[in-house]
């Protein structure tokens, strides 16, 4: 795994910077294969990179009608709802570009119970992947030796307590080797909401992972993933995240 840090002075410029990679890596895929995989991201930090994305000139440089729109997490609320990590893409984004509706993939969390929206997304993955994967090859093989597919790019966070997607310090799901999605109840995080996340073979299995991270609040977090990484694992979910080629940390001055 190759990792780059790259520092900016602040989110616009960092946002700026990211849509530059999101957009040079649709690119390479859609060139090799027709098609370009995308995990978004919830959570404050990235706004500012999709509305950078929905804006001419930049909006008209992505591939869209080749695109396929994922979520790397969700919370288990309607997808109107204020929380939600989808109603915050679409009206910063997905509203204002052309992507066709069909490559919008998003959770359904407002299933009930949880795990039942987490085996739905599950299906809707496996479905997606298997399709895309007859025409060229089977699903690749995780380092834990059950099948995942590959996104070309997922979108991550780092929260103050190092969490990422909605993989939380001390959850069982961290250990989760086998399903590609699960349900997280996150008693002890507010807004104390169910969620629905990818798991970390899932994560990991990516080819590219980029970390957009903001703030001074997560400035311990951040330096204790980046310098210390193998300690920082049994502490922060964020630093057991280990994709197959590329991780790139965006990261602003405050946090660093």
């Amino acid at each position: 795994m190759k990792r780059e840090i790259r520092r900016f002075p602040d989110l616009k410029e960092l946002s700026r910077a990211a849509s530059d990679l999101m957009i040079k890596r649709a690119e390479e895929c859609v060139a090799e294969r027709g098609v370009f995989t995308l995990v978004l991201s919830g959570g404050k930090t990235p706004r500012t990179l999709y509305e950078h994305l929905a804006r001419p000139p930049v909006s008209g440089m992505m591939p869209w009608a080749r695109t396929h729109l994922f979520w790397g997490d969700e919370r288990c609320v309607p997808p109107d709802h204020p929380e939600s990590n989808y109603a915050m893409a679409f009206k910063a984004l997905l509203s204002k570009v052309p992507v066709p509706p069909q490559n919008i993939h998003r959770i359904p969390a407002e299933m009930e119970p949880p795990e039942d929206a987490a085996a739905a997304y599950e299906k809707i993955l496996r479905g997606f992947f298997q399709t895309l994967f007859n025409q060229d090859s089977h699903l690749p093989s995780s380092a834990e030796g059950s099948l995942f597919p590959s996104f070309d790019l997922i979108l991550l966070g780092v929260g103050e307590d190092g969490h990422t997607a909605s993989l939380f310090p001390g959850d069982e799901v961290l250990e989760e080797r086998k399903l590609w999605v699960a349900a997280v109840r996150a008693r002890e995080v507010l807004p104390s909401i169910p969620r629905i996340t990818l798991t970390l073979p899932m994560i990991n299995m990516a080819e590219c992972v980029v970390f957009m991270v903001s703030g001074a609040r997560k400035k311990e977090a951040v330096q204790s993933i980046l310098e210390y990484p193998e300690k920082a694992g049994r502490v922060y979910p964020a630093a057991r995240v280990r994709p197959r080629q590329r991780v790139v940390w965006f990261l602003d001055n405050a946090c660093v």
